[in-house]
């Protein structure tokens, strides 16, 4: 620590989800230790990353490709397909770190990422300032959900929600409920809903796009390459699943047979007692809930200045273009879990080597 109380380190990992464990675990590989050469700051309160905070439906056996953090499965015997996905998945991280020994310190909120002193990143949060030589960004989207504003929506007299706070279907029993977003969740959101609810509208802005039949590995690195071109252009990143679509399940086939996956166009605006277009149709609904997806989080690295015209941040591999000492992992083509396990690799092996190549300042 140095005398004006900010604590030197080599690197320091924001966020433990997938992303952030995966960088966590190759940087303890590559022989570098936790609290001496890297600390791992995480503000969620407990282990599990976003996943803690799912709703109680979703249980494990409907998660879509979920795969084994880098040096430990998860288990067939832990991830009971009937139990919670955010039960599954905590216990699961919150062993992996025991096992690695991450210590990972929580709940530490990271305010900014600014220059510091001698060429390091000066890291400010709820518990200190940290010194850094290099960064991992693993924050994920959980904590920026979106919201589109549309006009009347302060009017609406029901109640609104998204997605980052869904509580289950038990809490739209018996009222009218308008979901909107063609995603995975939306979807999911729409088809349980359906079962209790007095009705329910599904309105997207694009036509949504079903995916029928196997996707292999070829159609998977497709997709993945259309979402990387758009971050290696400064855009701001799509989601794999916008552009691999909606794979048809048992569920999706029958809630279309049923018309309960019947989409709606957007609406041109809400009035105090639903969504209306502007030929004249309405609906008239007690609850919106909106599942638009989520932002990437990180607004505490805006003054490096990191973004492009285009409002993303360009990233080759997990690399910020604009600054070296930044990887992005869990960002755009590595948002997947397969994806950030792969990153956190290829984050960690390029850091090694500006810690190699930029020595420790005398």
């Amino acid at each position: 620590m140095s005398d004006s109380g900010v604590r030197d380190i080599d690197v320091v990992v924001i966020g433990a989800g997938q992303a952030g464990l995966s960088g966590a675990y190759h940087l303890r590989r590559s022989g570098l230790e936790p609290d001496r050469d890297f600390v791992v700051l995480d503000h969620a309160p407990r282990p599990g990353g976003a996943w803690q905070f799912r709703w109680p439906s979703l249980t494990y056996g409907r998660v879509h490709g979920m795969h084994s953090l880098p040096g430990m499965e998860l288990t067939t015997a832990a991830a009971d397909d009937d139990r919670p996905s955010s039960e599954v998945i905590a216990a699961y991280f919150a062993a992996y770190e025991e096992r690695f020994d991450l210590r990972v310190r929580r709940p530490v909120d990271v305010t900014a990422v600014r220059e510091g002193t001698a060429g390091r990143l000066r890291v400010e949060t709820s518990e200190g300032v940290w010194s850094a030589r290099a960064l991992i960004n693993a924050t994920g989207t959980w904590d920026r959900p979106f919201w589109p504003r549309y006009p009347g929506q302060e009017t609406f007299l029901g109640r609104q929600s998204h997605t980052a706070h869904y509580p289950g279907p038990g809490a739209f029993a018996g009222l009218r409920v308008v979901v909107v977003g063609g995603g995975a969740s939306g979807t999911q959101h729409l088809i349980e809903i359906a079962e209790v609810a007095a009705d329910t509208t599904w309105v997207t802005r694009r036509p949504p796009v079903f995916r029928e039949g196997p996707f292999g590995e070829e159609q998977g690195r497709a997709a993945v390459a259309l979402v990387e071109e758009r971050v290696r252009q400064g855009l701001p990143p799509l989601s794999v699943v916008s552009v691999t679509g909606l794979p048809v399940n048992e569920a999706i086939a029958k809630a279309r047979e049923e018309g309960v996956l019947d989409r709606l166009p957007m609406f041109d605006r809400i009035t105090p007692t639903g969504v209306a277009w502007d030929d004249g149709r309405t609906v008239e609904a007690d609850v919106i809930l909106w599942a638009t997806g989520f932002r990437a989080a990180v607004d505490h690295l805006a003054p490096l200045r990191l973004r492009e015209p285009g409002g993303g941040i360009k990233v080759e591999e997990t690399r910020a273009v604009r600054d070296e000492r930044v990887h992005l992992v869990g960002y755009g083509p590595s948002a997947s879990t397969v994806g950030a396990n792969r990153a956190g690799r290829a984050a960690v092996r390029d850091i090694r080597r500006l810690l190699a190549r930029v020595p420790e300042p005398v």
